[in-house]
């Protein structure tokens, strides 16, 4: 165990394991009150009287639902009031030493601005709007301007081709899209608007693209359509009543992966969502306002970006980086130029970015000083001990609390931490709940796992204010996803352990989601993609270990009898681009092999479990295979498999 250093514990909110203690079980033993506390951290047009009710049977739960607010009232206006002068946001460009500080004052000013834009464009309460931005200032804008106004923003990461941009367009229904000519990451530009065409093309739903400034580059144009964003905030006033909102009235839609292949869009909500993003952000960060410069290296595309780069640090008075660029440009040594030119103290990130920054040697971390740093934080998928030690040790120097948090797109916000001040930590466990969540572990026929030294299906026993309300026009999916598999509970999805002394270890993904980069991808939605193509017959996709991303993408593939005589190389070059074209880069296969056969059972499900040893290179433990239909294709599977990989 690593105990809390005792500088941060002595000022840090929750500064003992026996306060974390007292006040998780106060969450749990007197709920009701313990949350009614927890709504006063944020601003209400209308105080609510109750707190939350739940059915997860019924899978029914709202929170505060008697409260009226405007998220936007507690995320800006109080603080443009209290500390106008004080930094809300800081811009770091693609470009080292490109920024940008937004006071409060200003980001008040922009925000309602860039609200009068969208109500120029006809949005309305209720209305949804798709943003598809790089990370500039604007993304912040408008999708502040669109909880401003009372409309549902649908943020789709900068990354994704045009057929992922239209499907989430048209399962959202939005009117308008909210775009740039270009985006800037890592030195390559990105074709926004030209992407923003493709995917909008013939589709009449969409009455108006606005396009924000990024490049300058010449970029198409559709009279009537498109629109500036700079030519129309230049005559709308910076000023904008914030719409009253009920607090289980829609503040975004956020499309996540599903097993099934269809992107779920998931439907959060104003007051619930933002108590708990205030709370969690200050509890797991230790984030006291004005003493912190608190950098989340995430894009707002994710949910991590909305909680924790906008709603959570902006509701409790933060100074938030949004950061443009990647871990590694123009060098591996990037963050930490950040870290050191801005006074970062909290810094919170994906293992994927650390490992591949460990891949390039500690001096890209050593050559900066990194003294302002404090708490650093791990998103996106269990951390591996080694990098774990190598963050705490090197990056943080050994004097920095590392706080490895466990959440999802569907909780809102983080649910098992460790708390900076308070809890030992072990290398590569999230270790314990945060109060009012309560984890439970179940085997497969649903049955509650007691005690320690024990592993299961990983569930959630009641609700909590961030939980995703429904997916958006489909509740009988989100019903089938996240309640049917063990009724009266949520399931995570994820496997877990609970070891000896109670703490947690997310084991990752039972089902066919993978975690790529911290990023969850279906791998029907992989396979759907490669199949689209003329080449390929079937396709089965896998997870496999990987030393950067952490899990990576194996696509076993059978080709139909015209290209079986194709060049295998310049096939995998085409399936690879048409993942890319399908789905986008973060999707493409790490690893491609033509396949003979896939090894299925006689009712013809295919057995991933063998696939995925066969990918890891663990041919030892495949299991029997004599009950499938063709027994045969696993040792011709194996046999290319060690070929290519040089297992002799």
């Amino acid at each position: 165990m690593v105990l809390p250093k005792a500088r941060i514990a002595e000022s840090a909110h929750v500064g003992s394991i026996e306060r974390y203690r007292q006040l998780y079980r106060r969450s749990l033993e007197d709920s009701a009150a313990f949350w009614l506390e927890q709504a006063a951290r944020i601003e209400w047009r209308r105080p609510p009287s109750k707190a939350g009710r739940w059915d997860f049977e019924a899978v029914d739960f709202a929170w505060y639902e008697d409260g009226q607010l405007n998220v936007t009232e507690s995320c800006i206006d109080r603080h443009a009031r209290d500390t106008p002068e004080r930094t809300a946001l800081i811009w770091a460009g693609d470009e080292p030493g490109e920024s940008r500080h937004i006071s409060y004052a200003e980001l008040l000013q922009e925000v309602c601005r860039a609200a009068n834009v969208l109500k120029e464009l006809g949005v309305r309460k209720g209305d949804r709007v798709c943003i598809y931005l790089p990370m500039i200032p604007e993304l912040a804008f408008t999708m502040l301007a669109c909880a401003r106004i009372g409309a549902v923003h649908s943020i789709v990461f900068a990354g994704f081709s045009a057929e992922s941009l239209r499907s989430r367009i048209v399962d959202a229904g939005c009117e308008v899209l909210v775009t740039a000519d270009e985006g800037l990451r890592g030195g390559r530009k990105i074709p926004l608007k030209q992407t923003s065409d493709e995917a909008i093309e013939g589709l009449d739903l969409v009455r108006h693209l606005l396009v924000v400034r990024r490049t300058g580059k010449e970029v198409a144009w559709k009279e009537g359509r498109d629109v500036w964003f700079s030519e129309v905030a230049e005559t709308v006033a910076p000023t904008c009543d914030a719409e009253p909102m009920d607090a289980e009235d829609p503040l975004f839609v956020l499309y996540t992966s599903g097993s099934t292949g269809k992107p779920k869009g998931l439907l959060h909500t104003c007051g619930g969502y933002l108590v708990y993003a205030s709370l969690t952000h200050e509890l797991v960060f230790d984030h006291h306002p004005g003493e912190s410069v608190y950098f989340c290296a995430a894009d707002i595309g994710w949910i991590t970006g909305h909680t924790y780069i906008v709603y959570g640090p902006l509701a409790n008075g933060a100074t938030s980086v949004m950061f443009e660029s990647v871990p590694t440009y123009p060098d591996a040594g990037r963050y930490w130029q950040v870290v050191d030119d801005l006074g970062v103290s909290i810094f919170y990130t994906a293992p994927t970015a650390l490992r591949a920054i460990a891949r390039e040697g500690d001096e890209w971390v050593t050559r900066s000083s990194r003294r302002s740093l404090r708490v650093l934080g791990s998103v996106g998928e269990p951390i591996n001990p080694e990098i774990w030690r190598w963050y705490h040790d090197v990056v943080g120097d050994g004097r920095c609390a590392v706080v490895d948090t466990w959440w999802q797109t569907e909780t809102g916000g983080i649910m098992i931490s460790p708390l900076p001040g308070a809890t030992p930590t072990k290398p590569g466990s999230a270790t314990l709940p945060l109060p009012g969540v309560e984890p439970l572990l179940v085997d497969e026929q649903g049955r509650e796992i007691e005690g320690n030294e024990v592993s299961g299906n990983l569930c959630i026993g009641r609700s909590w204010p961030g939980q995703a309300r429904t997916v958006y026009g489909d509740h009988q999916r989100f019903r089938e996803v996240y309640f049917s598999t063990y009724p009266g509970l949520y399931f995570t999805g994820d496997g877990c352990r609970r070891d000896a002394d109670g703490y947690y270890w997310v084991t990752g993904r039972v089902d066919d989601v993978l975690n790529v980069s911290g990023h969850r991808l279906g791998t029907a939605e992989v396979e759907s993609a490669l199949v689209a193509h003329d080449a390929v017959a079937e396709a089965a996709v896998v997870g496999f270990p990987h030393d950067v991303k952490g899990e990576g993408i194996f696509a076993y593939v059978i080709v139909n009898h015209d290209y079986e005589q194709h060049d295998a190389a310049e096939l995998e070059s085409m399936l690879r681009q048409q993942v890319r074209k399908v789905i986008g880069p973060i999707a493409t296969p790490d690893r491609l092999q033509i396949a003979p056969g896939l090894p299925k059972t006689r009712s013809g499900k295919i057995m991933r479990r063998i696939l995925r040893k066969i990918a890891a290179g663990e041919y030892d433990q495949l299991g029997d295979v004599t009950t499938l239909a063709d027994p045969g294709v696993v040792e011709r599977l194996v046999d290319d498999h060690r070929a290519a990989s040089g297992a002799g």
